[in-house]
This record gives structure tokens, C-alpha cells and sequence, in this order.
């Protein structure tokens, strides 16, 4: 077994500020939901379909950005992604229209985090650890998201109780900034084939569209950007609905992101040891028991935490398990377009998620329809992560 280096461990803690910086602040959007509703004078559905176009262009942009990375490194994709990140969240703190709230919230965020969030650095992380290691490290990175989430949201809540939430998103911006240094670490040098032919942007396209496990893995991570964003965008307001105090929507948020590190780090391990699909169905079979017994279950400040620390453990926990088993079946070579790719499908389902929660509030005067679709979607992503093959391809020429 190859030794954990000394650089290793630099990527590794780079990456992961980088993302608990790019997921964390994202992560405290949901908080401003209510009171820019309330100070504008807007629906729900506004701003959720903000953060549901955020999440759209986000997974849109993201094979393009994975391709650039793949080519050129993904340094430079790392600081483009974070000062269009920044400038985006600045400006919606100036918003004062809804076109204002979806170019800069929606528009400029979304393009922003997908050249500085998961697929760009972990992919640089893929290719910088040996692959005995490599389950370990991704879930280590991703639990720097989920510390983002710790920390930001709480923060985020401080900033709107302190500043109000126009100048609040202003310093969240400026915040944004402290990427820009980081992504020296995560430079991602792009892989090189080590045979005569290097298999093109297009081949390995057919070949991952013909690869019915690849498209199993697609579509079970629709559910998780579905239950993701969701939660993340309406569990405040939701907490206040139930007549609860505000701060408690954001400190449940914070507690996800806390037991997340453990969760996201402790899945990574398991997934250099057991069998990468079953532990994702497990993961996403638990969620869903989560999210049912909280929906059975009196409101409360003691369920809403509760409910908080365990869905935490299978929040981000699908990220490290599903993008080493990317790797691990298409190789290094083009990761960060196919990690793009299915992080669409994630987007996709995060678009989903947070719009239709905005919208059928507006609709029902509810969430729990939202919350119903979330248990069966569960189980349906459990039973589509079972039939996957983990096997590595075998290709005629092999590409690293």
C-alpha cells in the first residue's frame, strides 16, 4: 500500500476550505428566504425559484467546467468559478426585482459554484491520491462542505440579526474571495494517457451513456439534490411555519453540517472497504426513514433537532461514495466532465426540489406534499443504487 504523503494532506485540507466555503455559504441562502420575502413584498415561490435556477445552471455548467479542468487544470476554473460566486452573491444584496434576485442569486452563483464546488475538486483530489486511499480522501474533502454548512449557516443567521440581509449577502461575497488563494493547492494537472492513444472528449461519452450503472448512479443522485436543496432552501421557513423561533431553522442546518463531517468522512472509509452501491443504498434508505419519522412525529424544538443530527449523517455522504465509484469504474482521465455529468442529474433534482417546494407553499399553503414526494423518491433511489456494477471498464488501450 502507497504511503499518505505530506502534499496529499495539503490538497486534501485545501480542497475541503474551498468547499466548505462554496457549499457553506450557498447553504445559508435558505435562511434570507423569509425575510427578503417579507421586505420586498414577494411569494416564496420567487426567491425559492432563484435558488431552484442557482441549482439549474450549477449542474448545466458543470460538465463544461469539468471538461476545462480535464484539459487545462482546474486551478484556474477553481478562481473564474469563485469571483463570479462572489460578485453574484454581492449583487443579490442590492436586489430589488426578481430579475435582479435570478441573474445574480441564480444566474452568477450558480455558474460560479460549479467551477469552485464538488466535481472540480474532487476530481483534482482523485487524481492527486493513490487509489487505495482515494474514498478516504473524498470523504475527508466533503466533510469540508458539511463543516461549511456548520458554520456558514450559523454565521449567515448572525450577519442577518446584526447587518439585515442586504448588507448580510454583501460580506458573504466578499467572503467568497478566500477561494481565490486556496486553488493554487487543488491545481489538478490534467491526467495524461500513458499508451499512444488518449481516449477523447467523445468517446468517453458514448461510452458512459452505454453504461446502464452510470445511468442508474444519474438517476439516484436526482433524488439527493431533490431532498438537498429542498430541505436546505425551506427547512427554515418551515421550522418558523411550525411556530418555532427562527434561529432554530438555522442552528438545524448547522447541526446537519456538523454531523455530516462525520458522517461524510466515516463513508469515505467504509467505501475503501465495502461495496460502494450497497452503501449508498443504504445511505439513501436511511434518509428517507429519517425524513418519514419526522413527519410522524409532534414539532417540537427536541424533533426538529433530532431530525437535524440524523438526516445530517446521510447528507453529503453520497458525494465521496459517488464519485470514487465514478472513478473507479471510468478511470481518472476525463472525471471531472463525467463527475459533471452526474452532478447535473443532482441539479436537476435540486432545481426540482427547491421550486417545488416554493410552489406548492403557494399552492397548498403547505409542505407536505414536498415532504411525502421526498420519502418516495427515497425509496426509489435505494432500489435504482442495488443493480449497479462496480467493475472497472476494461478498454482495449488503457487511459489513467
Amino acid at each position: 500500500m502507497s504511503v499518505w504523503r505530506v502534499g496529499t494532506s495539503a490538497v486534501v485540507i485545501c480542497g475541503g476550505i474551498i468547499l466548505l466555503l462554496s457549499f457553506g455559504i450557498r447553504s445559508s441562502f435558505g435562511i434570507f428566504l423569509q425575510p427578503i420575502s417579507t421586505d420586498l413584498e414577494w411569494s416564496r415561490e420567487i426567491f425559492a425559484f432563484s435558488i431552484a435556477l442557482q441549482n439549474l445552471l450549477w449542474g448545466i455548467a458543470q460538465p463544461f467546467a469539468g471538461m476545462i479542468a480535464d484539459k487545462y487544470g482546474s486551478g484556474r476554473v477553481i478562481v473564474g468559478g469563485a469571483v463570479l460566486y462572489a460578485v453574484g452573491t454581492a449583487i443579490m444584496g442590492y436586489a430589488t426585482t426578481p430579475l435582479i434576485a435570478h441573474i445574480s442569486a441564480g444566474l452568477l452563483v450558480g455558474v460560479g459554484i460549479a467551477g469552485c464546488g464538488f466535481s472540480i475538486v474532487l476530481a483534482s483530489i482523485g487524481r492527486s491520491v493513490a487509489a487505495e486511499w482515494r474514498s478516504m480522501a473524498l470523504g475527508i474533502a466533503s466533510a469540508g462542505g458539511s463543516l461549511g454548512m456548520l458554520v456558514m449557516v450559523p454565521l449567515g443567521q448572525a450577519f442577518l440579526q446584526a447587518y439585515g440581509w442586504s448588507m448580510s449577502l454583501v460580506i458573504l461575497g466578499l467572503m467568497s474571495f478566500l477561494i481565490v488563494p486556496l486553488a493554487a493547492a487543488v491545481s489538478g494537472k490534467p491526467a495524461v494517457a500513458t499508451e499512444t492513444h488518449a481516449q477523447t472528449i467523445s468517446e468517453s461519452l458514448r461510452e458512459a451513456a452505454g453504461h446502464s450503472s452510470y445511468l442508474f448512479l444519474n438517476a439516484g443522485y436526482f433524488v439527493c439534490g431533490f431532498h438537498v436543496a429542498f430541505i436546505a432552501t425551506h427547512f427554515p421557513a418551515y421550522v418558523v411555519d411550525l411556530g418555532l423561533a427562527p434561529e432554530l431553522g438555522a442552528w438545524a442546518l448547522g447541526l446537519v453540517g456538523l454531523v455530516n463531517v462525520f458522517g461524510a468522512i466515516l463513508a469515505g472509509v467504509l467505501g475503501g472497504r465495502f461495496s460502494k452501491k450497497y452503501l449508498l443504498s443504504t445511505l439513501y434508505l436511511g434518509r428517507t426513514l429519517v425524513i418519514l419519522v419526522f413527519l410522524l412525529t409532534p414539532p417540537s424544538v427536541a424533533s426538529v433537532l433530532i431530525f437535524a443530527a440524523a438526516v445530517g449523517l446521510f447528507w453529503l455522504s453520497t458525494v465521496p461514495l459517488t464519485s470514487a465509484l465514478v472513478m473507479q469504474m471510468f478511470g481518472l482521465k476525463h472525471a471531472a466532465m463525467l463527475l459533471g455529468i452526474v452532478f447535473l442529474s443532482h441539479q436537476f433534482g435540486s432545481f426540482t426540489g427547491a421550486w417545488m417546494g416554493g410552489y406548492m407553499f403557494e399552492l397548498t399553503g403547505s409542505y407536505d406534499a414536498v415532504w411525502w414526494m421526498s420519502v418516495a423518491l427515497g425509496v426509489v433511489s435505494a432500489l435504482l443504487h442495488w443493480p449497479i456494477d462496480e467493475r472497472p471498464i476494461h478498454r482495449p488501450v488503457e487511459v489513467v
